[in-house]
């Protein structure tokens, strides 16, 4: 994608939505980390239904200890990996406590050394608790990263490198954002409706789906080989 086309593609979801937010609920910079940390192999939905209670009455770090990893297991039995994400919150508010005064420090590195956070959940962080200019790079974002010819790459770190280069001013802080709701409404996975996307003329995808209700191309020609065997096997 050109420069000229990366601004324009931006300008557009921006002009759409001038303050995207992550649709995870939350208070505080606390409940922020732990509700990414929950949010690994889950849906924001389902994360946001297992923390409404909890985090009506665990608001610090100390709270949680206070709980129990016992008690947040009933707070989040419904979300997936549950044991284990409940060991890592729990020794993550141990370090919280003992090493950073009860607060969520606001530097990258820091926060990986945390149990249960990775690169990707300290840029969710610092980008929508310190408005740092960090690419969470998710499914979503990888692909479309990818699709649209916007930052490709093997691996997620490969696109958030090229998001690094690529993303202008005054695109940077918001990019996050705009690229997992655009992946997750509009560029979706299985069948990606380009007929009502606003940066479809900007994108190098060649599978495109201009008409609702049409296949992916792909999709459509997976078939042709097995049609093609059905007629082979009736004139047998």
């Amino acid at each position: 994608m050109k420069t000229a086309d990366i601004f324009e593609f931006f300008r557009r979801l921006a002009e759409a939505n001038p303050s995207p937010e992550t649709e995870l609920e939350y208070g505080n910079v606390y409940q922020l980390l732990v509700a990414v940390t929950l949010s690994a192999q889950a849906t924001d939905v389902g994360v946001n239904k297992a923390t409404r209670k909890l985090f009506a009455i665990v608001k610090t770090p100390q709270d949680m200890l206070d709980l129990g990893e016992e008690g947040l297991k009933q707070h989040i039995k419904t979300i997936g990996l549950f044991n284990s994400k409940a060991k890592n919150v729990m020794a993550m508010a141990e370090i919280l406590v003992t090493q950073h005064g009860g607060e969520v420090p606001a530097d990258r590195d820091l926060l990986t050394e945390l149990p249960g956070v990775g690169r990707k959940t300290a840029n969710v962080v610092m980008n929508c608790a310190f408005g740092a200019e960090t690419f969470a790079v998710d499914t979503h974002i990888f692909r479309v990263g990818n699709r649209t010819g916007l930052a490709k790459g093997k691996t997620p770190l490969a696109v958030e490198k090229g998001l690094e280069k690529k993303v202008p001013q005054p695109f940077r802080v918001g990019a996050h954002h705009w690229l997992i709701l655009h992946g997750r409404y509009v560029c979706k996975a299985r069948t990606p409706e380009c007929w009502h996307c606003g940066v479809v003329d900007l994108c190098s995808f060649k599978g495109k789906v201009l008409e609702k209700g049409a296949k992916p191309p792909a999709a459509r020609k997976a078939k042709a080989p097995a049609s093609r065997r059905t007629r082979k096997e009736s004139k047998a």
